[in-house]
């Protein structure tokens, strides 16, 4: 399979990469590096990206920004990141790429648990993830060609680690990027799929 995997320098997408890598063709699309480069906040951007690559059978985000920052807070700026940039270059994922990928490929995209279980400071991510698990459960409905689901990871132990916080109730990033890849090579479509309920 060819697959294009967006964000695969971050911390879960290098672990995604690690576990598609065997026969798979891989091409890795990072605002800063990878085989192109692309601004997810950016739908030109996104359409560029789309031309370089050319074809794919599969799709997978592990990006998206926004920002931690309590409600009081929160600048417009903030909640502005988090809708163009966390949600909407998802979204623009599927309405520039879906005619980029195979019949009978899929698009993975991501969201987070905070979308069910927040937490102070939460707010936009919350929202955007929240957002994104809605279009993609309608979105399916509507697609036939290609299947969309939507990973909702649990914090994961490498970050916990970075961000000073107690790994102990978190999920590695190896095991984070097993149900990756039970979405792209499984059947589901137009689900979330939590990592911690599939552990």
């Amino acid at each position: 399979m060819k697959i294009l995997i967006i964000g695969a320098s971050g911390t879960i997408g290098k672990a995604v990469y690690e576990r598609l890598s065997g026969d798979n063709e891989l091409v890795t699309a990072n605002y800063n590096d990878g085989d192109v480069r692309v601004d997810l906040g950016d739908k030109d951007s996104i359409k560029k990206m789309f031309e370089q690559v050319g074809q794919v059978d599969a799709l997978v985000s592990a990006a998206g920004l926004a920002n931690f920052v309590p409600l009081d807070a929160h600048s417009d700026q903030d909640f502005e990141l988090a809708l163009n940039n966390k949600l909407m270059g998802q979204v623009n994922l599927l309405r520039v790429g879906r005619d980029h990928i195979n019949d009978g490929g899929s698009i993975t995209l991501t969201s987070g648990v905070l979308s069910r279980q927040p937490m102070p400071g939460s707010a936009s991510i919350s929202m955007a993830n929240g957002a994104l698990e809605s279009f993609v459960k309608a979105a399916a409905l509507e697609l036939e060609q290609l299947r969309l689901n939507v990973i909702a990871p649990a914090f994961v132990k490498e970050t916990m680690v970075m961000m000073g916080m107690d790994p102990d109730w978190g999920i590695s990033a190896a095991d984070t990027a097993r149900v990756y890849e039970l979405a792209v090579k499984g059947e589901m479509h137009g689900q979330t799929m939590d990592v911690a309920q599939h552990q």
